[in-house]
């Protein structure tokens, strides 16, 4: 008999399991889109994009971290997209439909990304022209040209001011989307605002982070990072052991939007003896949990740090900015960061594509929430037109007085 209750134990515990992970396997259903209206001939095609749909839907329903959903009827927000996916007649159309639907949740981190971007994102590669722009003076600048890259070759420089591509003007928040072998027609407003047209042709392109390290008067040292992943952290402690000695950096983020929570704890740890507060992340459940740094390898830095941000310092690179400014271990130099640092995860749509979906709210050491708001430098600085056509970096020119300190009269 006891043998035989504890078989009947047994299986009710294993029932209980299996009802335990069926629960957690249970979505919440999806509208349903009728096909009664695609013809015949669209109808492989609509399922495909209607089983996109779904998967994208469902996934926000049951796993964003905002359980009200920013107050939208999810359901009816779903009828109405889920019409217009169903009938898209192609990638763009059908992730365009995805992404209005999904705007209103007003998150930084929750994106439908179509198969081809998706697959970029992987590879590390992207059809491009090769030449980076900033917002400036309500115009978009040309900050940065790739070597070697279709944009060098025609000749595009540092300070040209973008006026059009492809015959549209640019507005204030403008995609720049290429396909492989499309040719590019650029007008640009050169140093002295003479118009300048530039034909390239885009052609796959590195957009694996970039890693600069400079040499500065005094024995300090400029140290620029594009991403928190494992090689730039990596780098980023090789370079911090190699200059131990140096009374300070400057952490250049200004082109850097983030990357992963692991390599960013790590990032955080180089600068401290002790593992810090790294922050609170909340759930859609309410629970919280402070992470903390690692001191995996650390070079435990001591000397004085500047951190450079802007408007394109995002995501880990605004929270490794405001976990510094927090413990009181770096100043903040430069303009207000971009306000996204949702927790988020990468999720493979049924075409390819991807969702990215943010699944955590943050809050910084002392309790302030960034999302929407960014990161307040402690020292503000105004970048002109001018200076960047002169080739002055008033930001780099700003850490330099922080780290010098008060100079004798």
């Amino acid at each position: 008999m006891r043998h035989g209750a504890e078989i009947a134990a047994g299986r009710a515990i294993l029932a209980a399991f299996c009802l335990l992970t069926l629960a957690a396997c249970v979505s919440t259903p999806p509208p349903r889109i009728s096909l009664a209206a695609i013809p015949a001939e669209e109808t492989a095609r609509a399922q495909a994009n209607l089983a996109v749909f779904e998967r994208a839907w469902s996934l926000v329903a049951d796993r964003h971290y905002d359980l009200k959903l920013a107050g939208i009827d999810w359901k009816t927000a779903g009828e109405k997209f889920g019409a217009q996916a169903v009938a898209a007649k192609d990638e763009t159309a059908l992730y365009a439909a995805l992404n209005t639907m999904l705007a209103p949740l007003n998150d930084s981190h929750t994106h439908a990304i179509a198969p081809t971007q998706a697959r970029e994102r992987r590879t590390q590669q992207r059809a491009r022209t090769g030449f980076g722009m900033t917002r400036l003076e309500g115009r978009w600048v040309v900050n940065e040209v790739l070597p070697g890259s279709p944009a060098a070759e025609a000749g595009v420089q540092v300070g040209w001011i973008a006026v059009s591509r492809n015959g549209e003007r640019l507005g204030e928040r403008t995609r720049f989307n290429a396909k492989e072998g499309e040719t590019l027609e650029w007008v640009f407003l050169d140093a002295q605002d003479r118009e300048v047209r530039v034909s390239a042709v885009a052609r796959m392109l590195p957009t694996a982070a970039r890693q600069e390290t400079r040499l500065l008067s005094d024995g300090f040292v400029y140290l620029r990072f594009d991403e928190f992943d494992g090689p730039d952290r990596r780098w980023l402690g090789r370079e911090l052991t190699k200059h131990r000695a140096a009374p300070g950096v400057v952490l250049d983020l200004r082109r850097n939007p983030g990357g992963e929570t692991f390599s960013l704890g790590i990032t955080i740890g180089e600068f401290f003896d002790r593992s810090v507060d790294c922050g609170t992340f909340i759930t859609r459940s309410g629970s919280r949990s402070v992470k903390r740094s690692w001191q995996l390898g650390s070079s435990n830095y001591a000397g004085k740090v500047v951190v450079l941000v802007d408007g394109a310092t995002g995501s880990a690179a605004e929270i490794f900015s405001a976990v510094l400014q927090d413990h009181g271990r770096a100043t903040i130099i430069g303009r207000r960061t971009a306000g996204a640092v949702l927790a988020s995860r990468f999720y493979r749509l049924p075409d390819g594509g991807e969702l990215q979906l943010s699944r955590e709210d943050y809050l910084a050491p002392k309790g302030r929430r960034i999302e929407g708001r960014g990161v307040e430098p402690d020292v503000k600085v105004e970048r002109t037109l001018a200076d960047l056509r002169a080739g002055r970096d008033p930001d780099l020119e700003a850490a330099l007085r922080v780290l010098r300190g008060p100079q004798p009269p």
